[in-house]
Formats: C-alpha cells, structure tokens, sequence
C-alpha cells in the first residue's frame, strides 16, 4: 500500500509538472529568448535553407531521392541537436564537443549520399557489393539517429529500437516460431540504409513530402488565431447545455483536431479554460481531466488534417489523402459522438443543469471568424483534388495575409521568423521518429516476424478474425503507452496488417472491398486511443496537473471513458460502411448500429440512461452493446430489440419514480 501511495505520489508530482510547462509557443519562445546569440543565427540560417529547399523541390523541380530524402532527414537530426544539446540540458559547456560532433557526422553522412546519388540510383541492392565506406556511413547514421531519438522523441522509444536491433543479432538463439538465422553486419547495415524498408522508406518520405507542409501551415495558422477561434467556438456552442463546459472541451478539442494532432497541445490550451469550469459545475476532478484528454486525444483522428499517421497511412496504402481522410469521418464523429454522449450523461447523473451559472467570458467570436478562411481553404482545396502539399503551402500564404488584418495578430520579421522557427522544429519532431521507426520495418521485414505472426495467429486462433483484431489491438495499446502514434502505428503495421488483411481477404463479405484501407485505420485508431493508456499517458497527466487531480486515478478513468469508442474500430471492420466503403442505404444503417451501440456503452460506462443504473443494468447494456459488434442477423437483432427495450424500460422506471417522488412531495406540503 505504501509502495502504491509513493508511485501515485510520483505521479501527482510529474502531472504538476506537466501541467505548470508552458505551452510550446511560449517554450519556443523562452529558448530562443535565453539561447546564444551565434547559435540563434545558425538555427535561422538552417530553418530557411531548409524551407527554400522544401519549397523548391515542391514548387520548382525536384532533386534526385536520395539527394533530397538525406537532406531532409539530416537537416531534421541537426536542428534536433541544436534544439536540444547536451550543453544545455547538463549545464556543461565542454558537451558541445559531443554535439558538433553529432553535427559534423550529420554533414559527413550528407555529402556522401549527395555525392553518391547517381549511383546509387542505379545500385542494385543484395547484388552490388557494400563498401567500407557505406559501412561508416551506416554506423554514423544509425548513431546519429538513435541520439536524436533519445534526445527529441523519447527514451522509451530509443528502448524499442535497441530490441529489434538486438533480435536482428540475437534472434539465432530464440527458438520455436520466432527463431531467425540472423544477418552479417554489412548486410544489417545495407538493409537500414539502402533498403526501400529501412530509415530512407516511406514513413521518411512521407515526412519529406507531405508532413513538412502542413506542420509549416499549422504554425502560421496558429499564429493567425485560428486556434484560438477554433476553442472559443467550443465554447460558445455548448455554453448554455447540460454539461456545458464538459461538452465545450469535447467540441473545442474536436476543432483543434483538424489543425493540431499533438493530445498534449491540445490539453494545454483547451483544457485551461473547461477544467476548471467542469470541477465548479460538478464533476470530479478526474472526470473533468479524463474527459479533457479524451477529447483532446481524439485530434489525431479528426479530418481534414488528423495525425502524422493519416498521411504515412496514404503513403502506404497507396491511396489519396483524401481518401483516407473520407473514410475516418464516421469514425472520427463516433469517437466524439462517444465522448459527447458520455460527458451528458455523467452532466445528467450529477444533476449538472444547463442553468449553473457558470459561462465562458471571452471575446466575441463572430468578428474573428475570418480567421478560420485558411482551413476552409484548405478543406476545399482538397476536395477539388489540389495536391496536398501545394495546399498546404497556398494555405500558408493565406494565414500570413489573414493574420495582417488584426493588429494584435499582425506578423512582424521577428515574428514570421519564430514561426517559421517553430514549424521547422514541429517538421524535425516528425522526420527523426518516421526516419528511426525505418530501423523496425527493416528488422521485421528481414527476418519474417510479420509473417510469423500471422501464422501464429492462424495456428492459435484458427484462422478466426476477431482473435487477430483481439491480438492487434492488445499489441495497439501495449505500443501506444510507450510510443507516439507515429512510431506505434509503424510498428503495428509491420507487425499485424499482413494476418488482418489476409483475414479480411479471405471474407467473403469483404470481396471488392479495399481490405488494407479498413486493417490500416483499425490499427491506426488503436494507436492514438493507447496515448491515454496508463502508465504512461501524458494527455491524462498533463489534464491531471491541470484540475489538481491524482494523475494515476485520471488516466484510468479516461482510459474508460475512452473504451466507450473502442467499440468502433471493431464494426467499421466488420461493417466496412463505416468507412464509406459501401452504399448509402448501407452507410446509413451502419452508421445507426454504431449510434445505439455507442449509447448503450456509454450508459454502461456512466452508469446512466434516464436514471441511476445499478450493476445487473450496467451489464445488461454491456452486453447489447457488444452484439452490435459482428454483423450477423441475430446479433442485430438482439441489439436493436435490447437497446429499445433497455433504453424503455429505464424511461419508464424513471417517469414512475419521478412521479412517486412528486406524489410523495405534494402529500408533505
């Protein structure tokens, strides 16, 4: 017990912590501000090169791949140096010797694959032999890349890397079906640094050709006060309904989604304003931090934007963006759906009325709406078929003429300069993860541990769908608590997408069906939803700090809370209409399963549906819920039976005990 009240004190500790950081246009801000005036200049004089550059290859004509793909990572590897050194962190001047020799070995690996990019374009791989000089380039590249992970990303992910570098060597010596004849060190080094599965693949191109864009928009969007807009919308919306302040994180979060996929960022700047709304009008202190990371995690789903995983989804896919974006609508309205819905029926069962007294103060919004033209540009040109980066890029501009109209927003030199600072710092966070998580896919497309899962999945569950999903899922959420979602959606697709799919093949129900868009976005929604999985749920802890809750308390209960929308990822599969694959009538009533399942969970969660529910209630909507999972005609119709006569029965035993309770009243006076 006191060891279980030392670690729940930890936490309290660190969420304060979390809570009290300034958010990362302050932190940017702050750095800038106290850092060297030589090391100031240089960051500049990077950042612009590096966003000449990107706009030149987008605009203009591009570079050969391997010119521009190693550029783009190693500018990224050292602005993460210089954004985070060793110097600052240990207080020790001499480390610079550390850092510039992390940054010259960057410029070394560069030149290389600048000088070389002809023949490597022509170099067969496995066939032409590697030299002692690629061996050097790969030992300082994959040292570069691992420091820069350690450094920027996290130590957690640093640890997953080492593992798979390790059953590369060692994977000799594990026996059973996920023993390996391991590799020769050059052929360990080509396959990470010449390989299509290695750092220079997709996730990495993906960063260089499309993520690069929109983090660049996102900062000068912000800068405009788009974001600020976006979260006084929310809370103008829901001001005046039961729950208000609950309802108004959900929407705000929901809005910052489209612009922002950080859960962090988005509790930081939403969650100043609902949190403490919410504790005055009733809810607990764990609620009100559990339904503000819930919501502010679910960003990452939201379109037209989403996460840094949508558009690597794409990338590897083979779809548009667009595409991608279409189909996690429903599921994205499901998860805020969920969440709302939640959130009204705990507003319900603490009698928190729409008349509480308690109303958000803050500028009116509708003068500001010109704010928000750049995403409406955005979303429009993306639905006439635009190239996303050109997007970006147009939308970028049109938040810099945007923000001149204000005098409180007008952009200065110094000011576009701190913004560009900051998107370039964004674009780095992104590349370094996409560029080491290159390390994984190459380990397990080396030694088969894909193909071995699924043929343990096969041999375990006989061949049966809902384990895989199960497996998936379990591994989802398991990675995510260590993982950004880039890192742990990379992962669990090289791991579980090739059982899935050969599964979602082998349905009949599923022929002509696009099976990799439907297994990718389960996985993917697996993955952002396992950032509030405790222990290691920075959302949650961030929210906990905020509303002065017990950090270890909040992030399971917004694990809960967000187990009301688990129930998706599992019907889109099995009703792929969810996904817009399919035909309106069939969109339509799969969309309405989805409704009343996510209803009857969240009455289960809450404990609420019309009135208080006790345990055998609870259970009973549990159970109705979950029969909407696999579309079969029974189980549907036990569904849609047991939600209308569930949710009857409560209606029904509520107006009798209000009406008792009126009688029993009227009798006393």
């Amino acid at each position: 017990m006191a060891e279980q009240n030392e670690t729940s004190s930890k936490l309290d500790e660190k969420a304060k912590a979390l809570a009290n950081e300034p958010d990362e246009d302050t932190k940017i801000a702050k750095m800038i501000k106290a850092m060297p005036k030589w090391r100031y200049y240089l960051l500049v004089g990077i950042s612009i090169f590096w966003l000449v550059f990107q706009l030149y290859i987008k605009l203009y004509k591009p570079l050969r791949p391997w010119r521009q793909l190693s550029l783009h990572m190693c500018l990224a590897l050292i602005v993460g140096f210089l954004m985070n050194p060793l110097a600052d962190k240990y207080k020790k001047n001499f480390l610079w010797v550390i850092d510039g020799a992390l940054v010259a070995m960057c410029l070394w690996i560069l030149q290389y694959f600048v000088r070389n990019a002809e023949a490597l374009n022509f170099r067969m791989y496995s066939v032409d032999p590697f030299t002692t000089e690629q061996i050097i380039v790969a030992v300082f590249l994959l040292i570069a890349v691992l420091e820069a992970t350690r450094r920027v990303v996290s130590v957690a992910l640093f640890g997953v890397i080492l593992f798979f570098m390790a059953y590369a060597w060692f994977g000799q010596f594990v026996p059973g079906i996920f023993h390996y004849q391991g590799i020769t060190f050059d052929r360990f080094c080509e396959t990470l640094m010449l390989s299509e599965n290695g750092i220079f693949g997709s996730p990495l191109n993906t960063s260089l050709n499309t993520l690069f864009y929109f983090l660049l928009f996102g900062a000068f969007f912000a800068t405009c006060g788009g974001g600020g807009v976006l979260i006084d919308c929310g809370m103008k919306l829901s001001d005046k309904t039961v729950g208000g302040p609950a309802k108004a994180a959900v929407i705000s979060s929901g809005l910052m989604g489209m612009i922002s996929g950080s859960a962090v960022a988005n509790v930081s700047s939403t969650g100043v304003f609902t949190i403490p709304l919410m504790k005055k009008t009733g809810y607990s202190p764990e609620e009100a931090g559990a339904v503000e990371s819930v919501a502010s995690t679910g960003g990452q789903i939201m379109p037209p934007i989403m996460g840094a995983g949508a558009f690597i989804m794409a990338e590897i896919i083979g779809l548009q963006y667009i595409h991608i974006a279409a189909a996690a609508v429903i599921p994205a309205i499901a998860y805020f759906g969920s969440a709302f819905i939640l959130v009204h029926l705990l507003a319900r069962k603490r009698h928190i009325g729409k008349d509480s007294g308690l109303h958000y103060e803050g500028q009116p919004v509708l003068p500001r709406l010109y704010r928000l033209l750049p995403i409406v540009v955005l979303v429009a040109m993306i639905i006439m078929g635009y190239s996303i980066p050109r997007s970006a890029i147009i939308c970028t501009v049109v938040s810099i003429v945007v923000s001149m109209i204000a005098k409180e927003t007008r952009l200065s030199v110094k000011k576009i300069i701190a913004t560009v600072l900051d998107g370039i710092r964004q674009a780095a966070n992104i590349a370094i993860p996409t560029a080491a998580c290159g390390i994984m896919i190459g380990v397990v497309v080396r030694s088969g541990i894909a193909v071995k899962i699924s043929k343990l999945i096969g041999k375990t569950g006989n061949s049966s769908l809902l384990l895989a999903l199960l497996i998936a899922a379990i591994g989802c959420l398991l990675l995510g608590m260590a993982l950004p979602t880039v890192a742990a959606y990379l992962i669990a697709n090289t791991l579980f997408i090739s059982a899935i799919q050969q599964l979602l093949d082998a349905q009949a129900s599923m022929q002509g069906l696009n099976t990799a868009l439907i297994g990718n976005m389960f996985i993917f929604y697996f993955g952002v939803v396992a950032q509030i999985t405790p222990p290691v749920c920075l959302a949650s802890f961030t929210a906990a700090g905020i509303a002065n809750a017990s950090a270890w308390k909040t992030g399971w209960k917004a694990f809960m809370f967000a187990s009301v929308a688990f129930i998706a990822p599992f019907m889109f599969v099995y009703r792929p209409a969810l996904l817009l694959e399919g035909t309106t009538g069939g969109i339509v009533v799969a969309g309405a399963m989805l409704l009343l399942a996510t209803f009857c969970l969240g009455a289960a969660i809450s404990g609420y549906m019309f009135k208080d529910l006790n345990m055998a209630e609870r259970i009973a909507f549990l159970i109705v819920a979950l029969c909407y999972i696999m579309p079969q005609g029974i189980s549907d119709v036990i569904g849609v039976v047991g939600s209308i006569v569930l949710m009857a029965y409560c209606f029904v035993l509520a107006r009798r005990n209000k009406g008792g309770s009126d009688t029993m009243t009227a009798q006393a006076a």
